[in-house]
């Protein structure tokens, strides 16, 4: 029977925390809680050595109808109270591959990738939602063991669960883990042109095509036009599709 002690991989074993350690996080908590004051983003720390959250922000995408104290305190355990019975063996999976992942980069590469994958959520009144959740290293013990860890969680653009991508920072390049031959593939990440990242820039900011076109001194025909690409190119339907898709493929510049 799983616990939530096998959300936390043997690889990255914590038995100690030098002085040089303890010097890194000083007061980085009130950083977060700010950035999380200004952007409203659904934020929480894993702490590896504690083996639970050590900052969970008040966003009620991701707490599921109970306080940010309450999450707190159910740490690890929460997932077991929320997450759909068909989507905790995937988490536990994600667990498994990712530090696999991680183990075999260089040390000095491991602060620089981050993993993102979709999983359902359900809250206290039983109302089910597929979000994404990305989580990067916050700090590295003098080892190279992954210590501290920040997520964000948003709404995912998926259709299903999984999805269990690794990005590394000012990269082309991501892999993705495939479920069905369980190996990590590597694949391109979708380019778009000046004019495609122009469009998608405004349209995040909500401005209507008509306000996009005089903007930028193009006709309403030309942004559908350049609209319609990045839809083929992320395979969805809508703007806010097209938004969530970018911003869960670390795609908005």
């Amino acid at each position: 029977m799983t616990s939530e002690i096998d959300f936390f991989s043997l690889h990255n074993t914590i038995n100690h925390i030098t002085e040089e350690d303890k010097n890194q996080p000083l007061h980085y908590l009130e950083a977060i809680k700010a950035f999380v004051r200004i952007s409203s983003n659904s934020v929480y720390v894993v702490d590896y050595k504690q083996k639970e959250f050590e900052y969970v922000s008040e966003n009620s995408l991701f707490l599921c109808g109970r306080s940010a104290r309450e999450v707190k305190k159910l740490g690890y355990a929460f997932y077991f109270k929320h997450v759909i019975p068909e989507d905790q063996d995937l988490l536990f999976k994600i667990n498994t591959v990712g530090f696999d992942f991680y183990d075999k980069l260089p040390v000095e590469e491991r602060i620089s990738h981050t993993i993102s994958y979709d999983f359902h959520l359900k809250n206290l009144d039983n109302k089910v939602v597929l979000i994404n959740q990305k989580l990067t290293p916050l700090y590295l013990t003098d080892e190279g063991k992954l210590w501290k860890a920040i997520c964000f969680t948003s709404l995912s653009s998926a259709k299903t669960s999984g999805n269990i991508k690794i990005y590394k920072h000012r990269s082309n390049k991501l892999f993705e883990y495939d479920m069905t031959d369980s190996f990590w593939k590597t694949i391109t990440k979708v380019k778009l042109t000046n004019r495609e990242k122009e469009i998608l820039r405004f349209s995040i900011k909500g401005y209507t095509i008509s306000e996009i076109a005089d903007t930028i001194f193009v006709s309403p025909n030309t942004v559908k036009f350049h609209r319609h690409k990045l839809f083929s190119k992320f395979k969805v339907s809508t703007v806010s599709e097209a938004i969530a898709y970018a911003t869960n493929n670390d795609l908005i510049v």
